[in-house]
């Protein structure tokens, strides 16, 4: 126990692996590898409190998103306006499941358990309700980072306008705003999580509880 409990006291810095000691800081305040200059650690304000503003905001966000029309097109003097669950279902129609499925994980799955987790995570800390199990989750939920993909999906649908300017006449409509906000709220709402803080707590909880 004292060598793991000496082993959570290290940082590595992510540019160049050197072994610091992890800094006590103060919020607001950042730790730099003294090698290369890189951020080993930082003490973000409010974090857990902003977090859960940005992760609720997203979710309240996310129905729209996927409900409301995204776009509209006129072409030969028809109007036909299509939503994100309903760009899916046509993709389904037409026999392109890898395609639906990958449209369905990437812009609506991954991003809603992102923001969930990321409200459960602030809703914990925020009300103190920590407790050990919350250590399996974060370290779940910390994986999904490599999954975000939200960003390429909406540079997808900008493209795709851009494209048929030319022989359409397109309309942005509330869904478009929607996905866009949810992008930023899913985005901002993993920058402003203090990950080195929530490891931290949740590691005191764990070896307060095994000790």
């Amino acid at each position: 126990m004292a060598d793991e409990k000496r082993e959570s006291d290290l940082i590595a810095c992510r540019q160049c692996d050197a072994l610091y000691g992890h800094p006590k800081l103060l919020t607001g305040q950042r730790a730099k590898c003294g090698r290369c200059g890189a951020t080993l650690c930082e003490r973000k304000v409010n974090s857990i409190e902003r977090t859960f503003a940005l992760s609720t905001a997203g979710l309240i966000l996310l129905t729209p998103a996927v409900i409301l029309p995204i776009m509209g097109i006129a072409l030969a003097g028809q109007y036909h306006e299509a939503s994100l669950l309903d760009s899916i279902r046509q993709l389904i129609d037409k026999g392109y499941f890898m395609i639906a499925t990958l449209v369905f994980m990437f812009a609506i799955a991954v991003p809603a358990v992102r923001l969930i987790g990321a409200f459960y995570i602030s809703y914990c800390f925020k009300f103190n309700k920590i407790k050990p199990s919350l250590l399996n989750f974060f370290r779940a939920y910390h994986r999904l980072d490599s999954w975000s993909m939200l960003n390429v999906f909406l540079l997808g649908i900008v493209v795709s306008m851009y494209k048929l300017l030319d022989d359409t006449k397109l309309s942005v409509d509330h869904g478009l705003l929607a996905f866009v906000l949810l992008l930023i709220c899913s985005t901002m709402a993993s920058m402003t999580l203090d990950q080195h803080y929530v490891w931290q707590e949740l590691e005191k909880v764990c070896f307060d509880e095994n000790s």
